[in-house]
């Protein structure tokens, strides 16, 4: 029997769904250079995230692809012959860079002032409540004072108790696990609410930034859990019964039921995906790949088929987390990012999405008329292109007043702002709903300004031009009186926007091959990334070593310039805007597990495993026993993410240790960390 493959990759602006023939050599494939896996891939489709009710995309993606592979095999495709469904997504790390997310609420056990202010979780996510309470370990897993147990029931009893999700933190946890788990246990007892452990998440002796990752991943766990629950709903109405992956930020797979308590580790996981569906479709194994999207631009470098973890944990909105995740840099730009044009008529590009005009009028025809009478009206022509639009939501967890709010809209058609918002009261209400993604709301956008260039097609075009105009006259950047000028103006308006994207990629670009990041007023950085060829005497020219890949919907459009000012021809593959799809369907199942020695009282040793510390005699003692628990523990691990250690590539097993020096075999051990990794096959 011939089995299938489907890849999904839930993204802010489109959900796409591939269908690929299962190849029994693709994992040589996948690492073979210039291997060309286009032929296997039988279906690619788009739909159009539904974020409140995610279910609707998905099935609509899901339905698209089915159909389109049975086209593309003349009926001989069957549903009962896919083995696998795996998903990406950019959900978790756009709803971290644009604020969304669950209300939150943090303990942190045994922490210092100065330790709080380096979780930086007040800035990073300014609505959470923080509170630290006595508790915590010293460095070897003793207890630093006891747990304040009276103290969290009673913060549980004021607004603690009101928020959705929580996150616990103590010092020295990863040490010694009793307090947070003390903790978690108490809070889920008391609430009945979702509460993330700190250990859980990371080995780290950081506690301020495990704490952070930790109220994160709080903040993000509903979002995947709607994630998982409406792609199973989906699989059910259309009779698919297979297991369902998700890929994680390293680009590895695992099972869904495994991810749903730490959601967090999806952060970049759709960027992640689409290195691995670059390096499927193009055959490279050296390259440096930029993935731009609706919402975000992420690129990465990768060597030898795969990309580089980042030691130090993955960063995203210019927070540093302790998640493992691909060494990917990432930037609140994509095709959808909201034009801004402010004071002295300056330009930028702001880091979140909006509901482009173009697009918004090819499904609602009377957006264009609407637009064309604003233009007629020669008033509030700035609000005549914001736009809000319900998105379908089966949620009912909201106050009156939003439940009023709502009430105003509709999930049937946009409805302009001007009309429902009147108040400060309104316009907060707005802003608490758009961060839970129950509502969108249009702009002007980097896709509107490529159907004004001919660039794009696919929407409205009409209404692009429109939408341009609109606010180029509200921000006098369109002041002509004749058709003719007022045309070169919106062209101008344009191509200013599509040149921002080109100059923001090629200085992201630059940074990462470079492997620093430039001052954003560095001189000769900024010639560059605009395309200058000298400052005065200094002739400008740029060369990439690396072959640059672009993937995504927009890549076409920006990329051919990008390379010109980097001096690279770029790879712009074939199935290029479903490669997150396609790396998610051709993802691996990875493990590792790290276990720490230690040197303790009169030689002795301790072992620091998953969730105990185990004494040891002698150092050759304490080595062998991390090593097996190692072992056990990511043999366990991919078999609880739906895998099973490859035959060709079992556990491998690799120490760090710190010796005393001229000390022979294992007397001078003073400290070892043993680290075992297994990569592993779908079961």
């Amino acid at each position: 029997m011939t089995h299938y493959t489907i890849g999904i990759d839930t993204g802010g602006t489109y959900t796409d769904a591939v269908v690929i023939k299962n190849n029994q050599n693709q994992n040589k494939n996948l690492n073979a250079t210039n291997a060309d896996n286009s032929s296997n891939i039988l279906a690619s489709v788009k739909s159009l995230t539904t974020h409140g009710n995610l279910a609707l995309g998905i099935s609509d993606a899901l339905t698209k692809a089915l159909e389109a592979a049975k086209e593309t095999t003349q009926g001989e495709f069957e549903v009962d012959e896919v083995s696998l469904v795996s998903l990406s997504t950019t959900l978790a790390t756009n709803a971290l860079v644009e604020g969304q997310g669950s209300s939150l609420g943090v303990f942190t056990l045994g922490f210092n002032q100065a330790m709080i202010e380096r979780t930086e979780i007040a800035k990073a996510i300014p609505d959470a409540l923080l509170l630290n309470i006595n508790g915590g370990h010293v460095y070897t897993g003793r207890e630093q004072q006891p747990l304040d147990v009276e103290a969290i029931r009673e913060a549980l009893q004021g607004k603690m108790g009101k928020v959705d999700s929580f996150a616990v933190a103590g010092h020295y946890a990863v040490r010694n696990q009793a307090h947070e788990r003390q903790a978690q246990q108490l809070i889920q007892e008391i609430t009945g609410a979702t509460v993330t452990a700190s250990c859980d998440l990371s080995d780290s002796l950081n506690g301020p930034r495990r704490a952070l990752t930790a109220a994160f991943n709080a903040q993000i766990v509903s979002l995947i859990v709607q994630l998982e629950s409406a792609v199973r709903e989906s699989m059910d109405q259309l009779g698919l019964t297979a297991p369902i992956m998700i890929v994680k930020g390293d680009g590895s797979i695992a099972s869904a039921d495994s991810v749903m308590q730490t959601p967090i580790e999806t952060i970049l996981s759709g960027p992640a995906a689409s290195v691995i569906g670059a390096r499927y479709l193009t055959g490279e194994a050296d390259f440096l790949i930029s993935d731009i999207g609706g919402t975000t631009t992420d690129v990465a470098t990768v060597i030898d088929g795969w990309p580089a973890l980042n030691d130090a944990g993955a960063d995203v909105g210019g927070y540093r987390t302790l998640v493992k995740a691909i060494d990917m840099k990432t930037m609140g730009l994509g095709g959808d990012s909201e034009v801004d044009i402010g004071e002295l008529l300056k330009l930028s590009l702001l880091p979140n999405r909006a509901l482009p005009l173009s697009m918004l009028a090819s499904r609602w025809p009377h957006i264009e008329k609407e637009l064309q009478l604003a233009l007629m009206a020669e008033s509030g022509m700035r609000s005549a292109i914001q736009y809000l639009l319900l998105q379908p939501s089966d949620s009912s967890d909201y106050s009156e007043f939003e439940k009023e709010f709502i009430g105003l809209l509709s999930t049937e058609k946009p409805i302009l702002y001007r009309k429902v918002i009147a108040s400060a009261k309104d316009r907060s209400c707005l802003r608490r709903l758009m961060n839970r993604g129950v509502i969108r709301m249009s702009g002007f956008t980097p896709s509107d300004a490529a159907h004004v260039l001919g660039h794009q097609s696919q929407w409205n075009t009409q209404a692009a031009h429109y939408a341009a105009e609109l606010l180029g006259r509200a921000t006098g950047r369109v002041m002509g009186a004749d058709k003719e000028a007022v045309q070169n103006e919106i062209n101008a308006l344009a191509q200013e926007v599509h040149d921002a994207v080109v100059d923001k990629s090629s200085r992201l670009l630059i940074n990462q091959l470079a492997g620093t990041k430039f001052s954003h007023d560095d001189p000769l950085i900024t010639a560059a990334a605009n395309g200058s060829s000298k400052i005065n005497d200094l002739q400008i020219h740029l060369h990439s070593r690396l072959p640059i890949v672009a993937v995504g919907g927009p890549a076409k459009i920006f990329y051919p310039k990008v390379g010109e000012r980097l001096g690279q021809t770029v790879i712009v593959p074939d199935f290029s805007h479903v490669a997150n799809a396609i790396g998610a369907a051709v993802g691996l199942v990875k493990s590792s597990c790290s276990i720490e020695i230690t040197l303790h009282e009169n030689g002795k040793f301790l072992i620091h495993a998953n969730d105990e510390v185990i004494n040891a005699e002698t150092a050759t003692q304490a080595l062998e026993q991390a090593r097996q628990i190692a072992i056990d523990s990511v043999k366990h691990d991919i078999l609880e993410k739906g895998g099973k250690p490859s035959k060709d590539n079992d556990v491998q097993v690799n120490i760090e240790r710190v010796d005393i020096p001229g000390m022979e075999g294992d007397v001078g051990l003073i400290s070892a960390k043993v680290v075992a990794a297994c990569e592993g096959i779908v079961l």
